[in-house]
C-alpha cells in the first residue's frame, strides 16, 4: 500500500486505482523493434546463412574454374618461397583449394613434385586438416540449422544417425576409403551433430596413406618404373578397389531389404 502524507503532517493510504496508475506511470511499454533489429534478424536467420554459404562456395568454385589455382602450385610457385616458409604457404593454399572443390589427388601430387616425400606428406596433411577445418566451420555455422529440418528420408536419417553417434569410426572409414568426395564429406559431418574433436583427428589419422601414396608418386614422378612409384600406385588401387567392393555389397544389402 502507498502512504501519501497530508497537508496536516499525518498519512492517508492512496486507493488500489491509485496506486496502479502510478506503477502503469513508472513502468513504460516496450517499444516495438525496429527496422534495423528486423533486418539483423532476418540476416541471421537459417536460410539466410545456407544462402551465404551457397553463394560463397559458388564464388569459390567459379574462381577454381577460371584461375586453375592447381595449376600455380605446381608450376608458377614464387622463386623466392623456398625450405618452411614455402611449406607454411603451400599448407595455407592446400586449405583454401580444398574448400574450393580441388581434388586433394592434384594437391597432394603437386606437393609431392614440389617438396619430395618427407616435407610433402607433413605439409599435405596439414592443408588437409586446415581445410577440412574450415570447410566443416563454414558448414556448422551457416548450413547446419537450416538443414537438419530437412534429413526426412529413411536413408539421410540412417546417414545423420551413423554420423553423429559414431563420428570417429565414420569419418575414418570415409577418409580411409575414396568413393565419399573429400569436401562433401566435410559438409555431412557439419550438418550432423558431429563433435569437432572426433572430426579433425579422424580426418588427420584417415588421411595418412592416401596422401602419403599420392605425395610418394607426385616426388618419384620422373622415374615411374621406381619400386617407391610401383609401390605408392598399389597403395592408391588398393583402397579404391576395396572401397568399390564394399560400395557394392552394401548396395545389394539395402536393395534386398
Amino acid at each position: 500500500m502507498l502512504d501519501a502524507t497530508t497537508r496536516s503532517g499525518g498519512t492517508a493510504t492512496a486507493s488500489p486505482r491509485a496506486a496502479a496508475t502510478e506503477l502503469a506511470v513508472a513502468v513504460p511499454a516496450s517499444a516495438p523493434p525496429g527496422p534495423g533489429a528486423r533486418g539483423t534478424r532476418v540476416l541471421l536467420s537459417p536460410w539466410s546463412r545456407l544462402s551465404l554459404l551457397v553463394l560463397l562456395l559458388a564464388a569459390a568454385a567459379t574462381c577454381v574454374l577460371l584461375f586453375e589455382p592447381q595449376r600455380l602450385l605446381a608450376h608458377g610457385w614464387p622463386p623466392q618461397l623456398n625450405g618452411a616458409s614455402a611449406a607454411v604457404v603451400f599448407a595455407g593454399a592446400y586449405g583454401l583449394c580444398t574448400v574450393a572443390f580441388v581434388p586433394r589427388p592434384l594437391l597432394n601430387l603437386a606437393g609431392g613434385a614440389l617438396f619430395g616425400s618427407q616435407l610433402g606428406i607433413g605439409t599435405t596433411l596439414v592443408g588437409t586438416v586446415l581445410g577440412a577445418g574450415i570447410a566443416f566451420g563454414l558448414g556448422r555455422v551457416l548450413g547446419q540449422d537450416a538443414l537438419r529440418p530437412l534429413l526426412r528420408g529413411r536413408l539421410l536419417k540412417a546417414a545423420d544417425g551413423q554420423l553423429s553417434r559414431h563420428g570417429f569410426r565414420s569419418m575414418m572409414a570415409a577418409r580411409l576409403f575414396p568413393g565419399v568426395p573429400f569436401w562433401a564429406a566435410n559438409y555431412c559431418a557439419a550438418v550432423s551433430r558431429m563433435g569437432w574433436v572426433p572430426f579433425l583427428v579422424a580426418t588427420a589419422l584417415g588421411s595418412i596413406p592416401n596422401t602419403a601414396a599420392y605425395v610418394v608418386a607426385g616426388a618419384r614422378a620422373s622415374a615411374p618404373t621406381s619400386p617407391a612409384f610401383l609401390i605408392a600406385m598399389a597403395c592408391i588401387a588398393a583402397p579404391a578397389l576395396v572401397g568399390a567392393v564394399v560400395a557394392w555389397r552394401k548396395r545389394h544389402h539395402i536393395r534386398g531389404r
